[in-house]
């Protein structure tokens, strides 16, 4: 992405809008997290079951709506996994967690997505599908399933097929990690 591109994205996004973009693993639909009529409206084009939390994209690891401290020793270990954690995220605000105080962040190992949640506050980032069906592997997918009810689109090129999901892993509050996924 360029700079004008990135500008542009963080433009909609300050101003409620929502956004499909190629992540470091998949297409996503982003919109920042403390902003509760966006993250609803991400619900409503998904069709996603209201229970179920999505995933906290942030720029760095003060974003984090749990225990830092936890978080950074793992966090700063990009590899070439993306990895998703799992943690107590009691200072979060309610529209995002839905049936417990967990929330799993990530750190995207994509540069400019890291630059756009710093600009912006932490971002959700669900699949860019309706829920039951398969992720938007190319941007026309995702243009597919949703239209004009998406904000901006950002063409990250094609999903290869074989790209695994992030490593999810839990921080209890004792700091024990649990590998889920």
């Amino acid at each position: 992405m360029n700079n004008e591109e990135i500008q542009k994205l963080i433009t909609v996004l300050k101003n409620g809008g929502i956004a499909v973009v190629r992540t470091d693993t998949l297409y996503g639909i982003v919109a920042r997290a403390d902003d509760e009529s966006a993250v609803e409206r991400v619900y409503e084009v998904k069709h996603r079951q209201p229970h179920k939390s999505c995933i906290v994209l942030v720029g760095s690891v003060d974003q984090a709506y749990g225990d830092v401290e936890e978080l950074a020793y793992d966090i700063n270990e990009i590899s070439d996994t993306p990895t998703s954690f799992l943690l107590e995220s009691a200072t979060a605000p309610p529209w995002l967690l839905r049936q417990n105080s967990y929330l799993a962040h990530r750190l995207p190992s994509v540069e400019w997505l890291r630059e756009v949640a710093r600009a912006t506050g932490p971002l959700i980032a669900p699949s860019a599908n309706p829920e039951g069906a398969s992720p938007a592997r190319t941007i026309d997918e995702a243009k597919a399933y949703f239209g004009d009810r998406i904000d901006m689109y950002v063409d990250g090129g094609e999903v290869p097929i074989d790209t695994p999901a992030s490593r999810l892993i839990r921080i209890e509050p004792d700091g024990t990690l649990t590998r889920l996924r």
